[in-house]
């Protein structure tokens, strides 16, 4: 895998991929129909799935590639492979709330090393270097990239912790793990700009007490890792791995080191 080609693609087709969903998001109404498990899809999910895919099956054709859109359709038989999800948070996007994010991921032997996050709505662009950095780009975006800022998690203070936790997906269950820890302040957040905000320095915490899939969080996972965090298991505190199958993830806790948990 070339990364010095792998992370420009990815950057410009969550862009590309960025302008459709934005496009559907301006609209004054949109159609909203359910899936299989109930969850919303629209057609700016579509749409961004289309362009995302079609880029990366060009540039990579023998590389597996999983998406939320399609992945009734898919057997994994790998541990290596490209994972997709192209509109994260449609539920922000249909409350019209903003915190919604286009997700690109490479993962190699179970482990995401590259990926890309883009929330268009907020201007917020992050994803990893072909070293394996995390950066966040300062827009506004073009074809080349414009100014970036390393990202590097926070010292935290465990007397004084920033959470952040999910907007859409905030339990009892969560709040009662929170309460565990000295917090000085809590943020909520949509969709992988969490690991995202971990990854800045903006939150030291952020555990996740609900089903996920790994389209979910493969490409938030690898900006945090590239920024210096750690994504692990709730029960047992081993890194969280991908190609699993059904693609469901256990419970999880994303973090700086630093933080003692609990």
């Amino acid at each position: 895998m070339d990364f010095a080609e792998l992370v420009p693609l990815f950057r410009r087709l969550a862009l590309q991929a960025g302008d459709a969903i934005l496009q559907v998001y301006d609209q004054p109404d949109f159609d909203v129909r359910a899936k299989g498990d109930a969850s919303p899809v629209t057609e700016a999910d579509e749409a961004a799935d289309a362009i995302i895919s079609e880029g990366l099956r060009a540039a990579f054709p023998d590389v597996p590639l999983i998406t939320e859109e399609q992945a009734a359709s898919h057997a994994l038989t790998a541990q290596t492979f490209l994972i997709v999800d192209p509109l994260d948070g449609t539920k922000e996007f249909v409350q019209r709330r903003g915190d919604f994010t286009v997700n690109i991921a490479y993962v190699r032997d179970g482990v995401p090393i590259h990926g890309v996050v883009y929330a268009p709505a907020k201007g917020r662009l992050f994803y990893t270097t072909p070293d394996g950095k995390a950066v966040e780009e300062t827009g506004p975006f073009g074809p080349e990239p414009g100014p970036l800022t390393s990202l590097s998690v926070s010292t935290p203070d465990n007397t004084a912790l920033m959470v952040v936790a999910s907007k859409s997906h905030r339990d009892q269950a969560t709040d009662d793990y929170i309460s565990r820890y000295a917090v000085r302040d809590m943020t909520s957040a949509g969709s992988s700009l969490k690991f995202c905000l971990v990854a800045t320095g903006e939150a030291d915490l952020y555990p996740r007490l609900g089903r996920t899939m790994e389209w979910d969080t493969a490409a938030g996972d690898a900006v945090l890792r590239g920024a210096g965090g750690h994504v692990v298991r709730f029960d047992d505190h081993q890194p969280l791995a991908y190609g699993k199958p059904g693609w469901d993830n256990p419970f999880f806790i994303a973090y700086a080191p630093g933080v003692v948990l609990k």
